[in-house]
């Protein structure tokens, strides 16, 4: 455990790396600490300090910069976590949509990419809390039927199905009347539950028409394989990024491909609220060099999504940490309505 001296200097040093970009040398931690005492111990402390990992010398300075774990213990100990006026909570409430989840969504991402100017990433919400409206079964040829649900929110899902044989309009009906009258207004969630409890009552040859819609409403109550990312292209300002050319290739793979980034965000939807991964915590190599803040949003109470920023290492995270809390929210008071 530090004593609070050098926690005092690595914060100090921290928090001007952050403002200036520039290694720290010990005349300006002597004169932003405000602690009385002398270079010398100073210099003293922060070999100290580098020893146990909390801060590196670069070649090219005397001054010193912190590393991962010297941001890691700055998140976690020494912060001062900066609050929203409320005239800022009232604007940002306002930009989000409450009439569209898709547009709720994209309005939260770009939120967090304007008022941190980084990468702004809202997973796309579970779907297992939306009703069932609609569902219809359509005869395109002999085998083929096109299946069409229609959730709460108005979005509309078709499927092809292939059958093994020919269904007659009043067979389609009769599969279609099932599910409205017994299954409508109930979640996605709850389709399947329903459908086997009263499958006993149905005619075996039109089974495989309850089960199409079971299967499809499964995969749309666990849908989450989407996100939305907005200013990505902010991250090319920042030189502890673009200077590495190859890093920011992967980077931006990492954006387009979206897969092992969903599974980031999914750790997200079991946090009590605020996770933040410096560097190589993420597991993701592309993201060696950046921070990633997420905090989970909820519709009703429970959640269903993660949304956050990824910024470079040296991210003001006393200001970001709480612009990422407080949209999720936002998000989650918007969706609820």
């Amino acid at each position: 455990m530090l004593n609070d001296r050098s926690q005092i200097l690595l914060k100090t040093l921290v928090e001007r790396y952050i403002a200036d970009g520039q290694p720290v040398g010990s005349k300006a931690l002597q004169h932003f600490s405000g602690l009385d005492i002398s270079s010398a111990t100073i210099r003293n402390t922060m070999v100290d300090l580098e020893a146990l990992g909390f801060v590196a010398s670069p070649h090219t300075s005397a001054g010193r910069i912190p590393t991962a774990l010297g941001y890691r213990l700055f998140v976690d100990s020494l912060l001062t976590v900066q609050t929203l006026d409320q005239l800022t909570l009232t604007g940002l409430a306002e930009q989000l949509p409450i009439d569209s989840p898709q547009r709720s969504v994209a309005a939260a991402s770009q939120i967090l990419s304007q008022l941190t100017q980084f990468a702004g990433v809202v997973q796309s919400p579970r779907r297992h809390e939306l009703l069932l409206k609609q569902i219809e079964f359509m005869q395109l040829s002999e085998r083929r039927v096109l299946l069409i649900l229609v959730t709460s929110d108005g979005d509309v899902q078709n499927r092809i199905l292939q059958t093994e044989r020919l269904f007659s309009s009043k067979e389609l009906n009769e599969a279609a009347h099932f599910l409205n009258e017994y299954c409508s207004g109930k979640t996605l969630a709850a389709l399947s539950h329903i459908v086997q409890n009263e499958l006993v009552r149905l005619k075996s040859d039109i089974v495989s028409l309850m089960n199409a819609a079971v299967v499809l409403g499964a995969e749309l109550a666990n849908h989450n394989d989407s996100m939305v990312i907005a200013g990505e292209h902010q991250l090319l300002g920042f030189g502890d990024l673009s200077s590495n050319v190859a890093r920011m290739r992967q980077l931006f793979a990492l954006f387009e491909q979206k897969t092992a980034l969903l599974q980031l965000l999914d750790l997200g939807n079991h946090a009590d609220g605020v996770k933040i991964y410096i560097g190589g915590e993420s597991g993701l190599a592309p993201l060696d060099d950046c921070s990633v803040i997420t905090a989970p949003y909820r519709v009703n109470g429970e959640i269903v999504g993660t949304l956050g920023v990824i910024g470079p290492t040296r991210m003001d995270y006393e200001r970001v940490i709480p612009i990422v809390d407080i949209t999720a929210q936002l998000l989650s008071s918007a969706l609820s309505q």
